[in-house]
């Protein structure tokens, strides 16, 4: 039974695809099957999985507005066990399509439901904002990952985020569970970064993630050359972060 774990933030810049990517691929490499969702127009999950994204012909897209078979939408990755559902630029205006569409919050719960099972984890990548297609992913998943950067106005917007979790949870999403909050880009030469650690860690206790991710160069290139961190330089920091992620969730579940 696959579990699937959405990552959201409606905060940009706080390190959601990169923890979708490299999660993902550090699942993979512990031999779990893993499937990522890119439900952000930006689609930037998509290419640093190695998709082109120009040339997508199903994107995730299709599958919600045209109803088109989900498995026509998967493509494989360098990784073995790691596979991708790339997003396009139209899912910009997927949200005001799906207006129209009978129970359109579960349109993407719907669309998961036949290959769940398929798969060990499935990770969908939100888009920076508390849309329908946020909605949508967090109604479909079983938890989530908060992703929050160790910065001045890292717990601003986590509020809103959580009162949206509970309205899913009561609404529409009764098994949504908090996964953790995961804290990236830590430096931990700056005395703010650990003033951020202690507070997240005072106000959300066990919810926090052991694993912490810290600032690492090798992290930040390895997009640009369309693979997670764990192909372009597996010794590096960053891979190692995010192997000890994928163990400390495979642990807890």
């Amino acid at each position: 039974m696959g579990k699937i774990i959405a990552l959201a933030n409606q905060k940009g810049g706080v390190g959601k695809t990169t923890t979708a990517i490299n999660l993902a691929a550090s699942l993979a490499t512990l031999e779990k099957k893993v499937l990522v969702i890119d439900g952000d127009p930006q689609a930037n999950a998509s290419s640093g999985l190695g998709v082109d994204v120009q040339n997508v012909e199903t994107s995730i897209y299709e599958c919600i507005i045209d109803g088109i078979d989900v498995r026509e939408a998967i493509y494989t990755t360098d990784i073995e066990g790691l596979d991708i559902i790339p997003s396009h630029i139209d899912l910009v205006g997927a949200e005001i399509e799906m207006l129209n569409l009978p129970s359109r919050e579960r349109v993407i719960s719907k669309m998961l439901a036949p290959i769940k099972d398929e798969y060990d984890y499935i990770l969908i990548d939100c888009s920076p904002s508390l849309g329908l297609i946020t909605v949508n992913a967090l109604t479909a998943a079983d938890s989530v990952i908060i992703p929050v950067q160790c910065e001045y106005f890292a717990l601003e917007g986590i509020s809103k985020l959580l009162n949206t979790i509970k309205i899913i949870k009561s609404k529409l999403n009764a098994r949504l569970e908090i996964e953790g909050f995961l804290l990236t880009m830590y430096d931990s030469r700056l005395r703010l970064a650990n003033q951020i650690y202690d507070e997240v860690k005072r106000h959300f206790q066990e919810l926090v993630f052991k694993t912490v991710i810290q600032r690492n160069v090798k992290l930040s290139e390895s997009p640009s050359h369309g693979i997670p961190v764990i192909l372009y330089d597996a010794d590096s920091t960053g891979s190692k972060n995010y192997l000890a992620l994928a163990k400390e969730i495979i642990n807890r579940n």
